[in-house]
């Protein structure tokens, strides 16, 4: 592994510190090095604040080390526009560091190489495509988001070995191990939204919080046509109700809407096909929001949906050692995965985990 290499696994270790709360903006760490020697480090931490390089530079800074001459390492190109904060290339050129070698390009096409652009006029080295790999993986769901304008969705499941999520009566606590679901937990902090159906909330009436582990909760979907859940289900009348999206139609009644809005629930009304919500229109407006990434959580017909209509990027199944026979299968279509071509398997205690991606 060359030098650049292991810098730029330390960029990307520091990014993903800011997971769950940089978001719509990527993830992003930095280091600067100097002499051959690491001098400062810095990430993005939250969205609106201080991006990654100036973090890095104010450490460099505050410990009175003079910046003339160093390298900068960061896994995607500076910014060279203003946002919430001022341009980075701006001062990295204003402390004049000498180089600076960056992951990858910003993916914006409207950005994408302006930033690499203004450092060479102003006389900085710039070398791009360093573990290029491994830097797109950590922003895929920004990468995914930019690029098309819809989050990257994610289908989770717990199923038995026979493929069933619950039995004939739809009782399915606790399928998966406690390990399984702390997992579970830490994905539900990184992802925007975590998203279910109609009839998951009216049998389960999951509060789709982070509990097991500490981190933010993440928006609460969940999908209604005809607007007849009641208003007693837990997303809807505990204290992070503000975090609930209610995806709908024109079939909805406005008294019921009035109800939800009252409550300080978003109500997103989408189109119909197929007597069913057209989940592209869905997630476009959700894009809408600035949410990047959802974990779908639903049922057979809400998985099902989004494979049908090739709206997944990836999917993680539990499978528990159990049999149920009798019961509910996991998904209700059949459907070739075959564009799914990275297949990863994770063992626990009990469970054993299936992650699929493009």
């Amino acid at each position: 592994m060359t030098t650049n290499e292991k810098i730029m696994y330390r960029c990307l270790e520091l990014a993903g510190k800011g997971a769950g709360y940089v978001s719509p903006n990527p993830l992003v760490g930095c280091v600067i090095a100097k002499n051959g020697k690491i001098i400062a480090e810095g990430y993005h931490k939250k969205f609106g604040s201080n991006h990654a390089e100036i973090n890095a530079i104010n450490s460099a800074i505050k410990k009175g080390v003079n910046l003339k001459g160093a390298e900068l390492y960061v896994n995607l190109e500076p910014c060279s526009h203003y946002g919430k904060t001022p341009p980075c290339v701006d001062k990295i050129i204003q402390h004049k560091i000498s180089k600076v070698i960056i992951g990858i390009k910003d993916p914006n096409s409207l950005i994408s190489g302006k930033g690499i652009k203004k450092l060479k006029q102003n006389g900085v080295r710039v070398k791009t495509g360093v573990l290029v790999n491994e830097c797109r993986e950590l922003n895929r769901f920004f990468l995914k988001f930019v690029k098309t304008g819809v989050p990257y969705v994610t289908i989770k499941t717990a199923q038995t070995l026979d493929g069933k999520i619950a039995d004939k009566n739809y009782n399915s606590k606790w399928i998966s191990s406690i390990q399984s679901r702390k997992l579970v937990h830490r994905l539900r902090r990184v992802f925007d939204a975590v998203l279910i159906g109609k009839k998951t909330l009216e049998i389960d009436n999951p509060s789709l919080t982070v509990r097991h582990v500490k981190g933010r909760n993440p928006y609460r979907i969940v999908i209604d046509r005809r607007l007849t859940l009641s208003l007693n289900k837990k997303i809807f009348s505990d204290i992070f109700r503000h975090k609930t999206i209610v995806i709908t139609s024109a079939k909805a009644g406005k008294k019921k809407i009035n109800d939800f809005e009252k409550r300080n629930i978003k109500v997103i009304m989408c189109k119909t096909k197929n007597s069913l919500i057209d989940l592209k229109d869905a997630l476009k407006k959700l894009a809408s929001l600035g949410i990047t990434s959802i974990l779908v959580e639903g049922g057979a017909i809400t998985s099902s949906e989004f494979l049908k209509n090739k709206l997944a990027d990836a999917m993680m199944l539990f499978i528990a050692p159990k049999i149920m026979g009798d019961g509910i299968n996991a998904f209700n279509i059949t459907v070739n995965l075959s564009r799914f071509r990275k297949i990863n398997f994770h063992h626990f205690k009990k469970d054993i985990l299936i992650s699929v991606k493009k």
